[in-house]
C-alpha cells in the first residue's frame, strides 16, 4: 500500500513521462508538476517507489521512469476512479441503421483517430446473430443458390449443385418454409438445426432441406471478424526503441485468429474496462506493448471487445475513456439491433 503522497508522486511521474518521454526528476515534479513537498522529500519518495519496483532510472540520468509494475499500479488506480457513466463517444452509430459491420468499422476508425493508437474491434460471433430472411433461388435446372440475411446485416450466398434437375415448386416451397420456421432463430442453436429434420415433412422435402442445411450450419464455423484501424498513425508515433515491438505486433495483426485468441482471454462482463501491460499479455508479440479494452454486448452477454493497443508509455486515461465510451455506445447499438429482430 502506498501513502497518498507516494500515489500522487507515482501518478505525476507516469503522466510526465507519458507526455515527454524523458526521465522525471524531483526538480521537475516540484517545479512543473505542482507538488508542494520539498525536493528532498520528493527524492526520498522516488527512492522508496524505486525500491518497491514501481520506478526505475536510466544509468545516465537521475530521473525516474515507470516500470511495468508502476504502469500497472497507475492503471488500477485510474480504473478505480472511473465515473459512473462513460463520456459521450463522438460518433452516432444509429446512422448505420442495422448494419453491425458498418458500426464496427466506424467505431474502429473513430477510436484510432481520437487516440492515435491501434484500434481493434471484434465482431459478434455468427452464432450470436439471428436469421432475418432466406432466399432459395433456382439459378439453373440443377443449380440452387441460398441467400441468408442475418441480424448483423450480413448477407451470405451459397451455391448447391444437384445431380438431377430440381423441381421449381420444391425450390419455392423451401424458401417459404425456411422463412416461416428459421427466420428469427439464432444460428448455431439446436432449434434451428431441428427445422431441417422435421418428422412431419415428406421424404423429398427432408432430403432437399438436408442438402441446403450447410448454408446455415457452416456459417457458425466461419472465423470471427476483427476490425483494425490506426496502424499508420501508430507507426508515425513510434520511438526508435519501440520499432521491434511493433514489428512483432503487426505480424500478429496479420494473423487475425491469434490476435482474436488474445482478445478472447479478456474479461467477459459487458462494458467492463480492463488494462493489460507488457508481460500480462500472454503472447510473445505483445510483451512490449499495452492493451486497454472493454467488452460490449447485451445486458447478460458479451458479444465482442473494443481494444486499443499501443506503447506501454501510453496515455492510459485517454485510452480508458475512449474504449469505455465506445463499448457503451456499441452495446446500446447492438441491443437495439438485436431487439428489433
Amino acid at each position: 500500500m502506498l501513502t497518498p503522497r507516494q500515489q500522487e508522486i507515482l501518478r505525476r511521474v507516469v503522466e510526465e513521462f507519458v507526455a515527454t518521454g524523458q526521465p522525471v526528476g524531483s526538480k521537475t515534479l516540484v517545479e512543473n508538476a505542482g507538488l508542494t513537498a520539498a525536493a528532498s522529500t520528493v527524492r526520498g519518495e522516488l527512492a522508496e517507489l524505486e525500491s518497491l519496483g514501481l520506478l526505475t532510472h536510466p544509468h545516465t540520468s537521475a530521473g525516474r521512469v515507470p516500470t511495468e509494475s508502476g504502469y500497472r499500479y497507475y492503471a488500477d488506480e485510474l480504473l478505480h476512479r472511473l465515473d459512473a457513466q462513460p463520456a459521450h463517444f463522438p460518433l452516432d452509430l444509429h446512422t448505420t441503421r442495422t448494419e453491425v459491420e458498418s458500426a464496427l468499422q466506424a467505431t474502429t476508425d473513430m477510436l484510432s483517430q481520437v487516440t492515435r493508437l491501434l484500434a481493434l474491434v471484434s465482431a459478434p460471433p455468427l452464432e450470436a446473430t439471428t436469421v432475418v430472411h432466406v432466399e432459395v433461388l433456382l439459378l439453373q435446372a440443377e443449380v440452387v443458390m441460398v441467400v441468408v440475411i442475418t441480424s448483423a446485416g450480413g448477407v451470405t450466398k451459397r451455391i448447391f449443385h444437384f445431380e438431377e434437375p430440381v423441381d421449381a415448386g420444391l425450390s419455392k416451397w423451401a424458401g417459404e418454409y425456411l422463412n416461416e420456421t428459421v427466420a428469427g432463430l439464432q444460428l448455431g442453436t439446436s432449434l434451428l438445426r431441428r427445422r431441417f429434420d422435421d418428422a412431419g415433412l415428406g421424404p423429398r422435402e427432408r432430403t432437399f432441406l438436408a442438402a441446403l442445411r450447410p448454408a446455415f450450419t457452416e456459417l457458425v464455423s466461419a472465423e470471427q471478424r476483427l476490425y483494425v484501424g490506426g496502424a499508420a498513425d501508430l507507426l508515425g508515433e513510434v520511438r526508435a526503441g519501440e520499432l521491434q515491438a511493433y514489428r512483432s505486433l503487426f505480424d500478429l495483426v496479420e494473423k487475425r485468429a491469434a490476435l482474436l485468441e488474445v482478445l478472447g482471454e479478456s474479461p467477459i462482463e459487458p462494458r467492463r474496462t480492463y488494462v493489460r501491460v507488457g508481460q500480462e499479455l500472454d503472447h510473445p508479440a505483445l510483451r512490449e506493448v499495452a492493451l486497454v479494452g472493454a467488452c460490449y454486448g447485451l445486458v447478460h452477454r458479451a458479444l465482442g471487445a473494443v481494444s486499443l493497443v499501443g506503447p506501454v508509455r501510453m496515455d492510459y486515461e485517454k485510452a480508458v475513456g475512449a474504449v469505455r465510451s465506445a463499448a457503451s455506445e456499441l452495446s446500446r447499438f447492438v441491443e437495439s439491433v438485436y431487439d428489433e429482430r
